[in-house]
């Protein structure tokens, strides 16, 4: 049984925004990613489009999410179901560091407005 323990996971940075990385290929999933993310405050990442579906559960916090042109306020306990396909921007309005926790399936990759690939090493 593949047990990863808090000390054992990869920490990735991006955009501002830290990616704390639990399951993935390398530490013993074949089919899903998950990982905590901590979206700082006053942090508005770009948007970018995904090629496969993220279930985002939000922690700790507050964010705006800007999901296909349509922007809500979520917070600790919500739940963002982002479908392959999609456009997503996450901003973070608030003081304080809100924290999430992102499952997908393996191979996702992201493409930003200009067309720059993202193949983030969390979710391979």
């Amino acid at each position: 049984m593949p047990v990863i323990r808090a000390t054992e996971a990869v920490t990735h940075e991006i955009h501002g925004a830290r990616f704390v990385s639990y399951a993935t290929p390398r530490s013993g999933s074949e089919e899903l990613c998950a990982w905590r993310g901590e979206i700082p405050a006053g942090l508005k990442a770009p948007a970018h489009t995904v090629s496969r579906e993220e279930i985002f559960h939000l922690l700790d916090g507050e964010l705006l999410i800007t999901l296909d042109g349509h922007t809500d306020r979520i917070t600790a306990g919500d739940t963002v179901i982002v479908n392959a396909g999609a456009t997503l921007a996450v901003e973070n309005p608030t003081d304080r560091t809100a924290y999430s926790w992102v499952t997908t399936s393996v191979g996702l990759e992201a493409r930003l407005a200009d067309g720059t690939r993202i193949v983030p090493p969390w979710a391979n």
